[in-house]
């Protein structure tokens, strides 16, 4: 139903694109019959298409591809992105790229069956998504001391148990 009405506006927007920007020339060239059997439906297949794969960019280069690797990673990146004083003037830029590199994590490694349910993961996700919360709507505010020791924790565990191949 969704890709329907989708391809209706994309042959709509294609066909008043064509009317807009070929005007007088399109008659003079050819019949209408073809340009609107033809190179209409080809435009909107081509915009399509672009669209489509625009969206399927890939996942950020901080990140290998290697679960093992990244999960060490991102686990070290965070620990000391929480080890930061509240005055650190390197801290907003690294909750900026802590927020990035946990939606890079997540985007690459929650569609795929074989991690997704590994208690590694479920553990790096857990303190990621609460120390994503924390970030959203306490923004200005320090880590709580109990958030933070509950996230060392839950890091350090997820360490240990992708090492262990679990």
């Amino acid at each position: 139903m969704l890709m329907t009405v989708v391809w209706r506006f994309l042959y709509r927007a294609a066909g008043a694109a064509l009317n807009s920007a070929l005007g007088v020339c399109r008659t003079e060239l050819l019949p209408r019959s073809w340009w609107s059997r033809s190179l209409t439906p080809l435009l909107a297949i081509v915009l399509t298409l672009s669209l489509t794969l625009s969206s399927c960019g890939s996942v950020s280069n901080s990140l290998s591809g290697s679960y093992v690797d990244d999960t060490m990673a991102v686990a070290e990146s965070l620990l000391s992105t929480i080890a930061l004083d509240q005055d650190d003037p390197a801290r907003p830029e690294s909750e900026t790229e802590a927020r990035a590199l946990i939606n890079d994590y997540v985007a690459l490694y929650r569609p795929k069956r074989k991690v997704n349910g590994l208690p590694s993961f479920t553990t790096m996700q857990t303190a990621m998504n609460s120390l994503a919360g924390h970030y959203t709507n306490y923004a200005n505010r320090p880590l709580p001391d109990a958030l933070k020791a509950r996230l060392e924790k839950e890091l350090k565990r997820a360490e240990t148990t992708v090492v262990r191949g679990t």
